[in-house]
């Protein structure tokens, strides 16, 4: 079906208003998108901000997920960091003991170098880590903005085409 007006997309939503757009409701209007004349959609799009907001929404989901994953990550490496100090405290009081053999010794040092290696480690994995969720949250960024650009700009262009279509040349 192809709706011709802004009554027949609001009577088949079930709203009297624009403001009465709901989530849901948003998710049936833009499934309709395909069936709505171009100026009937750019209209509707242009009177309510329920879109950008959509919109909106949805990167701010995504920062919330990151925010979040971030903040576990925080702690993980925070747990780590602490432990490899216990550790380290560990070896050192054990370094101050005086009847240790020189291999004994020797064995201490090599654990305290590990220490430090497995933190180097745990430090490099961890910026990898932190690099891939920001390409993560740009790519969500980047497709929630694509998906609004694409949703007007392949309107526009589909009405465009329709009226050069339409016309003789």
């Amino acid at each position: 079906m192809k709706y011709r007006s802004e009554s027949e997309i609001k009577q088949a939503l079930g709203i009297d208003t624009w403001r009465n757009l709901s989530r849901d409701k948003m998710i049936s209007f833009v499934a309709m998108m395909p069936d709505l004349d171009t100026e009937v959609a750019l209209k509707v799009i242009e009177q309510f901000p329920a879109f950008k907001d959509f919109a909106k929404d949805a990167v701010s989901a995504i920062e919330r997920a990151h925010a979040a994953t971030l903040s576990a990550n925080d702690q993980s490496q925070d747990h780590v960091h602490r432990a490899c100090q216990e550790v380290r405290e560990i070896l050192r009081g054990e370094l101050n003991k005086d009847d240790l053999s020189w291999e004994e010794r020797k064995f201490i040092y090599e654990q305290l170098q590990e220490t430090a290696r497995m933190q180097f480690q745990k430090d490099s994995e961890n910026k990898q880590f932190l690099d891939g969720q920001f390409k993560k949250v740009l790519v969500g960024a980047a497709g929630a903005l694509a998906l609004c650009v694409a949703f007007v700009g392949g309107r526009v262009m589909a009405g465009s085409n329709d009226d050069s279509a339409g016309s003789p040349d």
